[in-house]
C-alpha cells in the first residue's frame, strides 16, 4: 500500500469522523442545560460514532467485502455498548456525589456550617468542597466577630447613657439649686458643674475620636521624631494624677540609646495613646504602686510598654481589653470611664501600621506599643 492510499484512506477516516463529532457538538449544544450524565452519554456516543463513521466511509472507499463490513460493524457496536454504559455509570455517580454537595451548600447557605459530603468525588468536585469549607470557616468568624461586635456595641450604649444620665442629673440639681437661691456654697457648686461639664466634654471627644477611627477619616500629621520625646511628653501629661493617686511613675529605656530612634508619627495622636495607658494604668494601680515606662529595639520596630500594678487581667478577658466599650469585671470598673481609651489606642496604633498589646506580668499587667523605626 503506498504513501498515497494511506493519505486516502487518513483523508476519508477523517471525514467521517468529523461528520459524527459536528453533530455530537450540536447535541452537546442542544443538550447543554440537562444532567452530566446525558452529556457523557452524548461524548461516548460521539467517540465510537466518529470511529464507526470513518471506518465506513474507508470500507466503502476501499470496497471491503460485506463480511468484513459486518465485523467492523459488530465491532463498533460492542464498544458503542460498553462505551454508553460506562458513561452512564460514570455520569449517575458524578451527578450524587453533584447532588450531595448541593445538599451541603444548601445547608451552609441557610446560615449553617459547611460539611463535605462522605465518599470520594473527582477532583473538581474534591476542590469545590474544600474551597466551601474554607468560605464556611470564614463566614462562621465573620459571624463570631460581628455578633461580638453588637455585644460590644450594646454594652457601650448601656454604659453611655448610664455615664450621661448620672452627671446630667447631678448638673441639673446644682443648677436648680442655684436658680432657686439654695445653694449654700455657690461657689462650689459652680466649681462642680464645670468639672461635670468637663468629664462630658471629655466623653464626646473619646466618641468622636473613636467614630473618626472607625471610619477611616482619622487625619494624621505624622513627623518625624524620637521616642523619648514621646515618653518624656506623656510622663509630664501623667504627673499630677500619679502624684494624686499616690502612684510612682518610672521611665526607662533598654540601654542601647533606643529613646532617640527616631519614628515617623503623629505627634498629638500618639502621646494620646502612651496617655491613655498612663492613665489607665495609675487608675488600676493602688496606692504606693508604681507604673513603669519602657522602651526597647525589636528589628526594624520600637516597642514602648506600659507596666502597671493593677494584679492582672483575667485570662479570658484579655482578648477584650481592646474592644470598645469594655472595662472589665466590677471589681476593676471606675465609675465614670467609657470604656473607650484602650479601643482609641487600638486604633490609633493601628492607623500607624503598628500593634497594641497586653499580657499579664508578675503583680500586673503590661501594654505594648510596637511602632516601625522610622528610615535613616
Amino acid at each position: 500500500m503506498g504513501d498515497s492510499d494511506m493519505l486516502l484512506i487518513a483523508l476519508y477516516a477523517f471525514l467521517g469522523a468529523a461528520a459524527a463529532g459536528l453533530l455530537g457538538a450540536l447535541a452537546l449544544r442542544a443538550l447543554r442545560h440537562r444532567s452530566v450524565t446525558v452529556s457523557l452519554a452524548v461524548v461516548a456516543a460521539v467517540s465510537v460514532t466518529a470511529m464507526l463513521a470513518g471506518t465506513l466511509a474507508v470500507a466503502r472507499a476501499m470496497f471491503l467485502s460485506a463480511h468484513d463490513l459486518t465485523v467492523v460493524t459488530t465491532v463498533c457496536a460492542m464498544a458503542a455498548v460498553v462505551s454508553l454504559a460506562t458513561a452512564l455509570v460514570l455520569g449517575r455517580w458524578v451527578v450524587a456525589r453533584s447532588a450531595d454537595l448541593t445538599r451541603a451548600a444548601r445547608s451552609f447557605g441557610e446560615g449553617g456550617t459547611f460539611a463535605a459530603p462522605d465518599g470520594g468525588a473527582t477532583a473538581e468536585l474534591d476542590a469545590l468542597s474544600r474551597e466551601l469549607a474554607a468560605t464556611s470557616a470564614r463566614l462562621a468568624e465573620s459571624r463570631e466577630r460581628e455578633r461580638a461586635l453588637d455585644a460590644s456595641r450594646r454594652e457601650l450604649v448601656a454604659w453611655i447613657s448610664h455615664d450621661l444620665r448620672t452627671p446630667l442629673a447631678g448638673l441639673r440639681a446644682m443648677s436648680e439649686a442655684l436658680e432657686d437661691g439654695v445653694a449654700e456654697d455657690p461657689a462650689r457648686y459652680h466649681r462642680q458643674i464645670g468639672a461635670e461639664v468637663d468629664r462630658l466634654n471629655t466623653m464626646v471627644g473619646d466618641l468622636f475620636e473613636l467614630s473618626r477611627i472607625h471610619s477611616g477619616a482619622l487625619p494624621l500629621r505624622p513627623s518625624r521624631m524620637s521616642v523619648y520625646d514621646l515618653v518624656d511628653e506623656a510622663l509630664a501629661g501623667a504627673g499630677p494624677l500619679a502624684r494624686e493617686q499616690g502612684v510612682k511613675l518610672v521611665g526607662e529605656g533598654d540601654g542601647d540609646g533606643v529613646a532617640a530612634v527616631p519614628v515617623e508619627v503623629d505627634g498629638k495622636e500618639m502621646t494620646r495613646v502612651l496617655g491613655n495607658l498612663l492613665v489607665n494604668a495609675i487608675r488600676r494601680t493602688p496606692p504606693d504602686g508604681t507604673v513603669a515606662v519602657a522602651a526597647r529595639r525589636e528589628a526594624d520596630a520600637v516597642v514602648v510598654s506600659v507596666t502597671d500594678g493593677c494584679g492582672g487581667i483575667p485570662e479570658e478577658d484579655l482578648p477584650r481589653v481592646f474592644e470598645t466599650g469594655w472595662r472589665g469585671s466590677a471589681a476593676r470598673t471606675r465609675p465614670g470611664g467609657a470604656g473607650l481609651g484602650l479601643a482609641i489606642v487600638r486604633g490609633i496604633v493601628e492607623a500607624h501600621a503598628g500593634r497594641a498589646s497586653v499580657h499579664n506580668v508578675p503583680g500586673g499587667c503590661r501594654f505594648e506599643v510596637t511602632l516601625p523605626a522610622a528610615g535613616p
